[in-house]
């Protein structure tokens, strides 16, 4: 073993760990999630939906595509998916291109991710299309069970996580299925979620 490359891998990670996200932890207003604990949950989130629903899905793959989904935004950032900035859309998918070209060139030995993160972008596949929609739901649900908090505090409305959501949980039958359900809660609870009823 290399501890060299150990080493490397290693403080790689701890990069993925300092790229936060514009949702807060459940239950501390004071502190943004980042990527790491992120991936993790939506990692476990779909081992557990595969096993529980006996979803025909590859729990392994879908594992390992919830673990690295996001795993470019160590060079790349992450991008709010409600920027009001054109240029931080514009570029997202030039930034995230050059960051797994920056992967391989750092890591070639680990084949297996760099093969992982390309099958995942491509969407060729029912558990990438899965572990893709489950992402929009995942925060969705978060800020559901935090009772609306990063809503409120970044001023999105019901209408905006609608628009934003309803396509791209479509490419999984089963993840729009459960999206649909939450959102006759996020419905009935609107003005408590998004501070206000505008849809």
């Amino acid at each position: 073993m290399n501890l060299d490359r150990v080493l490397s891998f290693t403080k790689m990670l701890q990069e993925f760990q300092q790229v936060n996200r514009v949702i807060r932890v459940p239950g501390t207003p004071d502190r943004w999630e980042n990527d790491v604990e992120h991936s993790y949950t939506l990692a476990m989130l779909g081992w557990y939906l595969v096993t529980s629903e006996k979803l025909n899905l590859d729990a392994s793959l879908v594992l390992k595509y919830g673990m690295i989904h996001d795993l470019v935004e160590v060079y790349a950032g992450d991008t709010y998916i409600y920027s009001t900035n054109p240029d931080d859309h514009a570029t997202k998918h030039e930034r995230e291109a050059r960051a797994a070209e920056k992967l391989k060139d750092l890591f070639p030995e680990f084949g297996d991710l760099h093969e992982a993160i390309e099958t995942y972008e491509k969407r060729e596949d029912a558990e990438s299309r899965f572990v893709y929609a489950l992402d929009k739901l995942q925060p969705v649900l978060h800020i559901y069970l935090d009772n609306g908090g990063t809503w409120k505090e970044m001023g999105i409305t019901l209408a905006m996580a609608i628009e934003n959501k309803t396509a791209k949980v479509a490419v999984s039958p089963e993840v729009e299925a459960c999206f649909n359900d939450l959102l006759v809660l996020l419905r009935e609870r609107q003005e408590e979620l998004f501070g206000s009823v505008t849809a």
